[in-house]
């Protein structure tokens, strides 16, 4: 083997001193903290703080002739590269392999002067001469994490490797060493691989990752409800398995007193997601959520979402609307951004320019301008927003209308030619008005910009395997507003089954309160009249309320009586069939 050198030449200090800001005191503190802790000489100034990496790494140039890396593209490394150089030791001397051939192997490194490990390194390639370039400690990780990731085949999971959660966990915790300084990385990858995939199959929309005293809950949000699909995970992972999440979620590892949020785009038996991580610190330890978002526009299609025709069409002439505003309404996890994407995914065309600002983004829609907000640095929903009518939009989405300003530019932009979509949280479509007029918005403002307000909530869809017959009583049916003519009215109950879990349910479906905004409704609003009045007459005008949507839905045997009630709110009125 050959090297650039052979040993930490003696003129470091002098050229740290001639190519750098540091100080001679500190530089005779460096040698002390060396001498004392056995770290090398660019480390312990760099850990001070004394140098910052890149002005250390190109003195270090500067003194040997050796070329730096601002940047390393890990798709470029050949996989026989990763195969031949174990992780673990790549991390711990801060090496990668760039490039091998005709006897030689390139490699970035952030301590040329470490030798031994560039020993080890020409013997796995079979005596080849190493060349070195200088990098960054922090650009020489990134591209470990990335490559060996994609060497693992972290981003593309395939089912047919599905591990057994429980007993791949047990043998984690069984092994006689620190994980961390294995030789092998593989177990607690195939973990959170086999946790990914598992939630996948079933359908789950969170995973909840809870640590307590001597354990880790794991429990899957499917179909809105809680439940634990696995035994509890030993305590001894926690510090493993929440690295691993923050390596793919690209976060701070060593940060665990703050919360963080990290996006993870994986591929799972050929289907694309992108899967939100927020990490928060509780008493025993990080508390980790992942929601798993498709990425698939196959979930953005408005005719699934649980639409009557009726509706469907109203929403169609909506959505192709010049300008106005459309505000969708509900609480947090009734499907508003859901039903906002398929809206836009319906009109997302080269002919249009569609900007977005939200908090987070939590859909990626290939051909949208998406922002994302961060309060701390001043970018705010009105901010934002008006930079976006700088933009020459032809469709604005905004996350959420949270105060007076944002509503007041919201409006103004629908008032000069754009077609502005938002949300609200309130419990019904007329409530929006009154809503907007706490806020301060003038009356007349919100009439004559105002297309329609969408309320929705979601049910959960009877499961088509095992639903039986029932015929509820009068009682029964009138709490959701439903008054049969006819005698006995035969809908579905769940029952529970394999496919199901036993829950009796399978999958979501939106019911939904539509409200247009014509000219009756819209002097209705100028007159300041209070929402129960504007419900009472948009009903009277057609519109069908949450209670009313829900209520077709059981008889059309997609969702049952329960569901509906858990749902809505009593709305007073009945329905005579």
């Amino acid at each position: 083997m050959s090297t650039a050198f052979a040993g930490e030449p003696l003129g470091l200090a002098e050229t740290l001193l001639r190519h750098t800001r540091i100080e001679a005191e500190q530089l005779e503190e460096a040698r002390r903290l060396q001498s004392e802790t056995g770290r090398k000489l660019l480390q312990v100034v760099v850990d001070e703080g004394w140098l910052g990496e890149d002005e250390a790494i190109e003195a270090v140039s500067s003194q040997l002739g050796l070329p730096v890396r601002t940047e390393i593209d890990p798709e470029a490394i050949a996989g026989e590269l990763l195969d031949r150089v174990p992780i673990t030791f790549a991390k711990e001397h801060g090496l990668i392999a760039l490039e091998a051939d005709d006897g030689r192997v390139r490699v970035a490194v952030c301590d040329p002067f470490e030798t031994e490990p560039l020993d080890d390194l020409a013997l796995l390639f079979d005596g080849a001469d190493v060349e070195l370039e200088l990098a960054s400690r922090r650009v020489v990780v990134a591209a470990i994490n990335q490559a060996y990731d994609r060497g693992q085949s972290a981003a593309d999971l395939a089912e047919d490797a599905f591990d057994d959660i429980t007993t791949l966990a047990d043998e984690i915790s069984h092994e006689p060493e620190d994980l961390l300084d294995a030789a092998d990385d593989a177990p607690i990858i195939r973990l959170v691989n086999s946790l990914l995939q598992q939630a996948v199959k079933e359908r789950a929309s969170d995973i909840h990752m809870e640590p307590f005293e001597s354990e880790i809950r794991v429990r899957f949000r499917i179909d809105d409800v809680l439940y634990e699909p696995i035994a509890t995970l030993p305590k001894a992972l926690q510090a493993s398995v929440g690295s691993r999440l923050k390596i793919m979620a690209g976060l701070n590892i060593a940060e665990k007193r703050l919360p963080q949020d990290g996006r993870i785009r994986l591929k799972i038996a050929g289907r694309d997601y992108d899967v939100r991580v927020s990490t928060v610190p509780v008493t025993h330890g990080e508390r980790i959520v992942l929601r798993l978002l498709p990425r698939s526009t196959d979930m953005f299609d408005l005719e699934t979402l649980g639409f009557n025709e009726v509706q469907l069409g109203a929403m169609e002439r909506l959505i192709h609307r010049p300008n106005g505003i459309v505000l969708v309404t509900g609480p947090t996890g009734s499907g508003k951004t859901t039903t906002l994407y398929a809206a836009l995914s319906r009109i997302n065309s080269v002919d249009k320019n569609i900007i977005t600002i939200e908090e987070p983004v939590e859909i990626q829609l290939k051909g949208v301008g998406q922002i994302e907000v961060n309060p701390r640095i001043g970018l705010t929903f009105a901010g934002g927003l008006r930079s976006i009518l700088r933009q020459d939009p032809n469709v604005i989405l905004v996350g959420e209308i949270r105060d007076l300003e944002t509503a007041e530019i919201a409006i103004q932009a629908s008032l000069t030619g754009h077609l502005v979509f938002s949300t609200l949280h309130t419990n019904d479509a007329p409530s929006a008005i009154t809503r907007l007029a706490d806020m301060g918005v003038e009356p007349f403002l919100v009439a004559s910009s105002l297309a329609a307000v969408l309320a929705q909530r979601l049910v959960r869809v009877l499961c088509p395997d095992c639903r039986e017959p029932w015929q509820p009583t009068a009682e029964q049916l009138g709490e959701i507003g439903i008054r049969s003519a006819n005698g006995p009215v035969t809908v579905y109950r769940p029952q529970g089954c394999a496919r199901c879990n036993h829950t009796g349910y399978r999958g979501r479906v939106g019911i939904m309160e539509l409200m247009m905004i014509d000219d009756e409704i819209r002097a209705m609003v100028t007159q300041t009249t209070d929402a129960k009045s504007i419900k009472r007459r948009a009903v009277e005008k057609g519109m069908r309320s949450l209670r009313a949507d829900g209520a077709a839905k059981v008889l059309e045997g997609v969702t049952s009586i329960a569901e509906v009630l858990r749902a809505t709110e009593d709305e007073g009125v009945v329905a005579q069939i």
